[in-house]
């Protein structure tokens, strides 16, 4: 079968050569003769006269609000199987002027690694997806292809006291988690999954495969929360493996009437930081139909990887190997947005007023994540991630749809728009704070033009606070000063003071408040 697949994409591939465009040919030429190959590329390569083309676009596409017939598509896909591919990806996108998009598991919220507003290509890393765990030394070295599934199987495969703090979305790639934060439901314990990284390897904009200690601290630090695809590919990621009860206990309370949810909201804002570092307490509000209190009968014990399940909500006695699925158990149309809340919110009329709007706008729904914990002790500069100490609680704003159409989209869109507007009074301020890995391209986009960098404060200032997209921009600008890794909310590099004093001048106040 393999063989007759060899054959019908070599037709295919050499119709596609014959239908493209000059600038796309020489770029697939480019990466066909590449003396940097150590293995076969050609069978990795994929253009729109490819059969499978769509297939290999739409398997990592999480949000179909971004697969509709208007939706930008890529002009090529490499799904690089080794590390030759992804050099020779690197060099002759950069060669022959193509925006290059990394995709690893496709969760992220805006579809920056499959759309984009200009020709591109895509380097997709579904391949890279080893993970080797050591049970003695407590590590795991996890490719960025891999699932965080496949990461909490292979762990429990080897022991059922060990876990890694991460999502509880199976199907998320470690590429795009790991990189821009990561968070779950031991966020209190043990902190983010960048928190407990202790190695990684990059291929940088010159093709170099480099770890950690090559690649020295600056770099190391950028790509631990500060998002990987503006600084090179990440490779792979050594973590650290943390200890998990051999049983962890679950539970769900629900409440119904608008006064009794806004008691419990209440107290919830007011302890959720404070409670021991083992207990994790999400609140959703969301219609319900049970107004009891939390019961030991709504107890249920189980081992960390059916924990993991359950909250997924998979059926009740799903095998662990559940985990290895790399398809989501559902695909909508979807956006996020997020917030961080600094201060309860003291006045219960303010939370009626928030339900109250809620249900005028119907769709949104929102999810408060405790942070304390620690969270807390660890200091808001060791990862780019800030949010850390003085931090109630992080907001995901969540709208959900299954219908195809550009129209409901927008409105849905705006529905969330409008609640997050409403919460303006609740949550942080100066900057309005915002989470990476919860992309959200309202908040501000750069054109990667003369002004990135201007543009690049406005969303990074929020995602990083100053002082980190700072020497984040220090990062970028010393590893890719051609900013040949880019995307509309990537990391800048500071602008070359070449030309008049004006310029000069320009660019002198820049460096002042940027280095």
């Amino acid at each position: 079968m393999s063989h007759l697949f060899g054959l019908v994409f070599v037709f295919l591939f050499a119709h596609s050569l014959a239908t493209s465009d000059n600038a796309h040919e020489n770029f697939i030429r480019c990466l066909i003769n590449s003396p940097d190959l150590t293995f076969p590329i050609t069978g990795e390569i994929y253009t729109p006269a490819n059969a499978t083309f769509p297939d290999v676009l739409q398997a990592y596409i999480r949000n179909l609000r971004f697969n509709e017939s208007t939706t930008p598509k890529p002009a090529i896909i490499v799904t690089a199987i080794d590390l030759s591919h992804v050099r020779a990806s690197i060099k002759c996108g950069k060669q022959h002027k193509l925006l290059m998009k990394t995709r690893s598991g496709g969760h992220d919220y805006e579809g920056l690694s499959y759309v984009a507003d200009q020709p591109f290509f895509i380097l997709d890393l579904f391949n890279f997806r080893s993970i080797n765990v050591s049970i003695e030394e407590e590590t795991a070295w996890v490719q960025t292809g891999a699932t965080l599934g496949e990461l909490f199987y292979r762990i429990s495969e080897k022991s059922n006291t060990h876990g890694f703090p991460a999502g509880v979305c199976p199907t998320v790639g470690v590429g795009g988690h790991f990189s821009g934060g990561g968070y779950g439901n031991m966020i209190r314990k043990y902190g983010l999954s960048v928190d407990n990284i202790i190695d990684a390897e990059i291929i940088d904009v010159n093709g170099r495969l480099l770890n950690r200690e090559s690649m020295g601290e600056d770099l190391f630090w950028a790509i631990t929360g500060g998002g990987g695809v503006s600084f090179g590919v990440v490779i792979s990621y050594k973590v650290n493996l943390v200890r998990v009860p051999a049983t962890v206990t679950v539970f769900q309370v629900r409440r119904i009437s608008e006064e009794n949810v806004t008691d419990v909201a209440h107290r919830w804002l007011q302890v959720a930081d404070k409670l021991d570092n083992d207990l994790f307490i999400r609140m959703v509000f969301n219609v319900v139909n049970d107004t009891n209190g939390l019961q030991r009968s709504d107890c249920q014990e189980m081992n960390w990887t059916q924990s993991i399940l359950w909250y997924y909500s998979f059926p009740a006695g799903s095998p662990d190997s559940t985990l290895l699925s790399r398809i989501p158990r559902t695909l909508t149309h979807l956006k996020r947005k997020s917030d961080y809340v600094k201060n309860p919110i003291y006045s219960k009329q303010g939370l009626r007023l928030i339900f109250k709007k809620m249900i005028e706008l119907e769709l949104p729904a929102l999810t408060f994540n405790p942070y304390g914990g620690r969270m807390a002790e660890i200091s808001e500069f060791a990862k780019p991630f800030p949010h850390r100490a003085g931090n109630i609680a992080k907001i995901q704003y969540a709208a959900d749809w299954n219908e195809d159409s550009v129209d409901l989209a927008s409105r849905n869109v705006d529905l969330t728009r409008v609640l997050h507007e409403f919460m303006t009074p609740f949550v942080s301020k100066f900057p309005r704070q915002a989470f990476l890995n919860y992309r959200d391209l309202d908040i501000g986009v750069t054109d990667n033009g003369k002004n990135s960098f201007l543009q690049g404060m406005v969303y990074g200032v929020k995602y990083f606070k100053e002082t980190n997209f700072r020497r984040l921009v220090k990062v970028k600008t010393m590893v890719d000063p051609d900013n040949f890794f880019r995307n509309e909310q990537s990391i800048p590099t500071l602008p070359s003071c070449l030309g008049g004093s004006k310029m000069s001048h320009f660019c002198d106040s820049l460096a002042c408040i940027s280095i």
